[in-house]
């Protein structure tokens, strides 16, 4: 039933599990309202196909079955057309249908072989971390209609190893204070919310006309939540997000860190129960990069290496101003009583979570087995996230990274990001090229077949010398990745690394400080088919970076100037 050129009415009977809906990827979003009974129960936004189907996404039924015809209330971008017979010829009125089944077996040649990823549609930051009784749980910012960044759930997976992930339905959906932002979740060992002793405490941005914060607890793990009848349990007068919250030893309560998006401040506040809280104060005015936005959070404490000393360390996020462009992540080194963050930094020092330009919106698991601290991020960049070349799916996460403190050379505090311990199990097969020396010449070896891989050299340089890391396949995509001893650089260079024209902000070169003391050391670089992490043993650097190859890499020449020993080059197929 067409009463409008962009109004349609569609009734579904649900007879199957799901509605599947055609999306045309280029057609703008078309409002779907759905009605039970003449009343509205949810809306989502889809880009329903207009003249050809891109891929589908399902609309769950199962929640109204057994309640009879559901109405779809459906406003359509008009797309000049004049008259209601119109509507009548768009494709996605003949191409809807129900089904028990959605199919979610790969059909992209892009999809990482060992990172996270959604089974469809679109992720972003990473939420509500957490470990409980041997699980991981991973939550995302999700869009399950459609593959660009709208309609935002929290979706949810789990994993026992950090490597292999288990997939569940939505954990948070929107509701009438908005769609689901970002957010973290604890574990309330103490019952000090009321829903009980080890309940699962989320709090999360819900967005609408404005941004306030939202409570739910979850009684099974974080399966399936509850939201508090008293939401939204924190309103600002500013735009403010992606709420953080731990426990604090040391005030014996609660604190939360919210990021003042276009303030550049982070605002802490403090509370007995997690239900009603006590702004405390605000850090970030002139700190650090200024640009763009201030998003995800993240506040915890680490031990200083060789003492008996503890640094608190704030995670910020920020969209533009990247060192790089776009997005990134910054970080600070300081103190912490409770209810003020002081920076040991002076305010025009900037400190670089990661050097490439694929890792954003990166935060910790709370209650991390053996007093780890362990980090996962958004591997994609918000200059292109939305025209990446995938459709079935859009991004993937970082790998997962112990986080730890350590001095450089000139004494100063510094965050490393090494891999998680549990990443060295992937390793299957070694290829080894041996011991040689470095030379302009150059020498080439065949990488093992298939598209995930870990790459690691060990190498000793002079201090005039250099020496370069070439991955390319027969059609000429390459990446260059280069050491230079007398810069004390590592270099990442993907301008050619394979399709590339999405977006002038693609192609790129990134840098990276290399902190050792002396030209020597080893790189670990982590292969998949469409990222390359690169980091030193200790994670004194990382660098994060998407690619496109047009066939995966195939072979990795090894050359330089100066004098340079490899001691060891290594390829390791994933398991």
């Amino acid at each position: 039933m067409h009463p409008a050129p962009d109004h349609t009415l569609v009734k579904v009977k649900p007879t199957g599990k799901y509605l599947i809906l055609p999306v045309e990827e280029n057609r703008e979003d078309s409002r779907i309202d759905v009605l039970v009974n003449g009343e509205k129960v949810t809306t989502l936004f889809v880009r329903l196909a207009e003249n050809n189907v891109d891929y589908s996404v399902p609309f769950d039924l199962s929640p109204y079955a057994g309640k009879g015809e559901i109405l779809l209330s459906i406003i359509s971008p008009v797309n000049n057309r004049e008259h209601s017979r119109q509507a009548t010829e768009i494709l996605c009125w003949n191409e809807m249908s129900v089904s028990d089944s959605f199919d979610t077996s790969n059909k992209e040649k892009y999809r990482p072989t060992y990172h996270h990823t959604p089974l469809y549609g679109w992720m972003n930051d990473p939420n509500g971390m957490f470990y409980k009784d041997g699980a991981w749980h991973l939550y995302y910012q999700h869009n399950p209609y459609g593959s660009k960044w709208q309609n935002m759930t929290w979706g949810h997976s789990s994993s026992t190893d950090l490597v292999h992930w288990t997939h569940h339905p939505e954990a948070i959906r929107p509701d009438g204070l908005g769609t689901i932002f970002s957010g973290n979740s604890v574990i309330d060992h103490d019952n000090t919310a009321g829903f009980g002793a080890g309940e699962v405490i989320t709090l999360y941005t819900s967005c609408d006309k404005s941004q306030v914060q939202s409570l739910a607890h979850s009684s099974d793990n974080g399966m399936t939540f509850t939201k508090y009848p008293g939401n939204p349990v924190i309103v600002t007068p500013n735009e403010a997000r992606d709420p953080n919250i731990f426990r604090n030893s040391g005030i014996n309560k609660w604190n939360l860190v919210l990021a003042g998006a276009m303030d550049h401040e982070m605002h802490i506040f403090s509370s007995p129960d997690l239900k009603e809280w006590t702004y405390e104060s605000s850090f970030g005015k002139g700190y650090g990069a200024q640009d763009g936005v201030w998003e995800c959070p993240d506040l915890f404490q680490l031990d200083v290496p060789g003492t008996n000393e503890k640094k608190w360390v704030l995670l910020c996020n920020l969209n533009p101003g990247g060192k790089f462009g776009g997005s990134a992540t910054q970080y600070f080194i300081g103190e912490f009583d409770g209810k003020k963050f002081t920076s040991d930094y002076a305010p025009e020092d900037t400190l670089w979570m990661d050097f490439g330009k694929d890792h954003y919106a990166t935060v910790t698991w709370s209650d991390a087995p053996e007093g780890r601290r362990t980090a996962i991020g958004w591997m994609s960049n918000w200059q292109y996230a939305n025209e990446v070349p995938t459709k079935q799916f859009r991004s993937a996460n970082t790998l997962p990274r112990d986080l730890s403190l350590f001095h450089s050379p000139e004494g100063k505090l510094l965050l490393a990001s090494k891999p998680a311990k549990e990443l060295a199990d992937m390793r299957g097969e070694a290829r080894s090229y041996g011991r040689f020396s470095v030379s302009q010449k150059g020498r080439t070896f065949r990488l093992p077949d298939g598209k995930g891989m870990e790459i690691v050299m060990d190498y000793s340089l002079n201090a005039k010398s250099d020496v370069s890391l070439t991955l390319s396949n027969a059609n000429g995509d390459k990446v260059i990745m280069t050491i230079d001893a007398k810069d004390m650089t590592f270099t990442m260079d993907r301008t050619k690394s394979g399709e590339v024209s999405f977006s002038r902000h693609f192609p790129a070169v990134t840098v990276a400080p290399l902190s050792k003391d002396a030209p020597a050391g080893t790189i670990r670089i982590f292969i998949d088919s469409s990222s390359i992490e690169a980091f030193d043993s200790e994670g004194r650097f990382a660098m994060t970076n998407l690619v496109f190859p047009t066939q995966p890499y195939s072979t990795i020449t090894v050359k330089g100037k100066g004098k340079g020993k490899i001691k060891k080059l290594n390829a390791y197929k994933i398991k």
